[in-house]
């Protein structure tokens, strides 16, 4: 009989719920997203996020469930996220899922919200009938997380163990993403419609050249706020973006958000602006991904988190791994934001080796992934 464990996810702005049959094999995964509640402020709002996850929690569980054809009772443990993230919308999954485990008297497994999205691009190689082997490069990218870690497993052991490499020393990449989408006024959240715009450019020079971005101390750290900085400047200093930036702002006004309604609104000079700030956060993704591989001696480079949904930032990687002889795994976009299949298949280690929780769980906003 296979071990199946429910995942519960409620780390930031989505109401997730997931069944996963021995870590492994995905029998449902349901996620409520918030997205159309905090456009408006360019942005999450905790406050919000964590009424909604309130309101969610019952219904998404309920038909996490209902498609993977179980009652409660067929369960075998119950997974939940324990951080890092925003402490209120943890609060909401974490109170659920003990309440479910006392009254059921089922297993409760604390999970690390950025282990989960290890754990997202193991389910995906599972159903492509592939194997990453260990010891692998990870990078964690997304709105919250910029971080690569060394992945590496004791033999016979049920779990993982992670050393961090790097990390950003300010924004995360898909927190770049954001600000850099709300002053260009192209909606929130940024990371999808700017990856669209910027293979829109057809080949028009930038109005700007942005070299690397730099860091003090380990060179395999990332820093993007330089970055973002140096588009708010450009796009200050020149009038020429005023009128269709304002353009844009009414579409999005009048709800026309679409990438089809943007695209004609967006002159040439702003698509190649929007490409070249692209160009350099893949690149320096990209190349310090690689040197912490190279440095560790590792042949296998996970990706994982929102970001790893960025269609230049897969090429960028496979075509690199190619050259280098790499092997490059990536969740499907489905599960590369937050999710709680990933939830579920990193408890199901973690229920094995016995690291459970009590009622005594709480949550952890900086929790570490060791």
């Amino acid at each position: 009989m296979p071990t199946r464990i429910l995942g519960i996810e409620s780390s930031c702005d989505e109401t997730a719920a997931a069944v996963v049959a021995d870590g492994r094999e995905i029998l449902s995964s349901i996620v409520a997203s918030q997205i159309d509640i905090h456009r408006q402020y360019g942005g999450v709002v905790p406050e919000l996020a964590s009424r909604e996850h309130l309101r969610q929690i019952v219904p998404v569980v309920r038909e996490a469930l209902h498609q993977a054809s179980l009652n409660l009772t067929d369960l075998d443990a119950i997974g939940v996220t324990q951080g890092p993230g925003l402490v209120g919308a943890l609060l909401v999954g974490i109170t659920y899922a003990k309440t479910l485990a006392q009254a059921l008297g089922k297993p409760l497994i604390p999970v690390n919200h950025l282990e989960g999205h290890v754990h997202a691009v193991f389910l995906e190689a599972h159903k492509a009938g592939k194997s990453a082997k260990l010891p692998a490069v990870c990078l964690i990218v997304s709105g919250g997380h910029t971080v690569l870690y060394e992945v590496t497993q004791e033999a016979d052991a049920p779990t993982l163990h992670y050393k961090k490499i790097s990390q950003t020393r300010d924004d995360a990449a898909g927190e770049a993403y954001d600000k850099v989408a709300k002053l260009l006024a192209l909606g929130y959240p940024g990371g999808p419609i700017l990856d669209r715009l910027a293979a829109a450019a057809n080949g028009a020079p930038p109005p700007i050249k942005f070299g690397p971005t730099k860091t003090r101390g380990n060179p395999l750290d990332f820093s993007f706020s330089g970055l973002k900085t140096a588009v708010l400047y450009h796009v200050r200093e020149r009038c020429e973006y005023g009128a269709e930036i304002l353009a844009r702002q009414e579409a999005l006004a009048r709800g026309e958000r679409k990438f089809e309604q943007l695209l004609p609104l967006c002159s040439p000079q702003a698509l190649a602006l929007i490409r070249e700030f692209q160009n350099t956060v893949v690149r320096d993704l990209r190349d310090r991904t690689f040197a912490a591989a190279e440095q560790s001696g590792a042949s296998t480079i996970l990706v994982s988190g929102g970001v790893a949904a960025n269609a230049q930032l897969r090429n960028a990687f496979e075509e690199r791994g190619k050259s280098a002889g790499i092997q490059i795994f990536f969740p499907s976009r489905a599960l590369s934001t937050d999710n709680a299949a990933m939830i579920a298949a990193a408890a199901f280690p973690r229920f094995h080796a016995g690291i459970l929780a009590d009622t005594s769980l709480n949550a952890a906003a900086s929790l570490p992934l060791s």
